[in-house]
């Protein structure tokens, strides 16, 4: 293979970067201009292209600051995103000699990595970390999500079965919703009565991305007598459905409409052939703190355990 070429993303590389992205095996919508480019205004995208020749062979989502080149920090995760073929453990150790000569010689002093979890890939795609570790990279911080593998259903507790009774003799209805501005609403509620937090989205943002991918980010609801008391955001990403805002008030906390609506969700994603259900992290603090009643609640659902990582490589 020719030597590797480190370039930096330009908005004129879009549809070559998009081609690459939709053929890769742990590329996902995230990674498409149009996900990426919405919050442009956040952050000073800083992301790589790797090219064999005229051949690009993987691009990495990124954006600076400072002196660190972080995997871009608009999203959930990223690193090195690549074809299904001709990328092994060798020529991922060439794109990430190339990459660290190429952040020398931008002045960069440190790579912050936020690979894809496993769950997403399309076939594996773990070169990347091995290739880090051989550059000297450490683990920094690590987050654990809860994931039901929807091919071999762990079954919801005793507790969660009663609690779906409990929901559907109090009249709780679920089912799939375009209301976006009522759900944020409620959804902004509960995060400043629980957590004093707010959306990372505004409505803005996320009735643009819906409109973008239709298919791919969805809204689900519990609804009594008509009225909105819980939700979901599913992200579909690659065959793994991921809730991306959960939020119940208090009428639904007391009704059990979540664990209804979760339930459901599961069913649905199970016949619809998605390998897994991912309920998102519980953790703050880079990991350092695990919300354990949080993650209890999940793994009651028949949830388990997969790690989101975080790499540091001091140059």
């Amino acid at each position: 293979m020719p030597d590797i070429i480190i370039r930096r993303y330009s908005p004129a590389d879009a549809p070559q970067w998009n081609e690459l992205v939709a053929g890769s095996r742990n590329g996902l919508i995230l990674h498409l201009r149009g996900y990426m480019d919405y919050h442009s205004d956040r952050f000073a995208d800083h992301s790589l292209m790797a090219y064999a020749g005229n051949r690009l062979i993987a691009v990495l989502p990124a954006n600076e600051l400072g002196r660190e080149l972080h995997s871009h920090g608009g999203l959930t995760f990223g690193g090195w995103l690549s074809p299904e073929r001709h990328i092994d453990a060798g020529v991922m150790m060439d794109i990430t000699g190339a990459m660290v000569a190429y952040m020398r010689e931008h002045g960069f002093g440190r790579l912050i990595y936020r690979p894809v979890p496993h769950i997403f890939h399309r076939y594996s795609a773990e070169e990347d970390l091995y290739a880090l570790w051989r550059a000297g990279g450490t683990l920094s911080s690590c987050n654990i999500s809860t994931v039901v593998d929807l091919r071999m259903p762990l079954d919801p507790d005793r507790g969660c079965r009663s609690a779906v009774n409990a929901a559907r003799r109090a009249g709780v209805v679920t089912e799939p919703s375009d209301d976006w501005a009522a759900y944020w609403n409620l959804l902004s509620e509960v995060l400043h009565e629980r957590y004093d937090a707010a959306p990372v989205h505004s409505l803005e943002e996320i009735t643009l991305l819906h409109n973008r991918f239709p298919d791919r980010i969805r809204l689900h609801v519990a609804r009594i007598d008509g009225q909105m008391v819980a939700g979901v955001v599913m992200f579909l990403l690659n065959g793994v459905a991921r809730c991306q805002y959960i939020a119940a008030n208090a009428e639904a906390r007391q009704t059990k409409a979540l664990t209804l609506l979760l339930t459901d969700l599961l069913r649905h994603y199970t016949e619809r052939e998605y390998r897994y259900f991912d309920f998102g992290t519980s953790n703050e603090a880079g990991g350092h703190l695990l919300n354990r009643s949080l993650m209890e609640q999940k793994s009651r659902l028949g949830g388990r355990g997969v790690v989101y990582p975080t790499y540091q490589l001091d140059l």
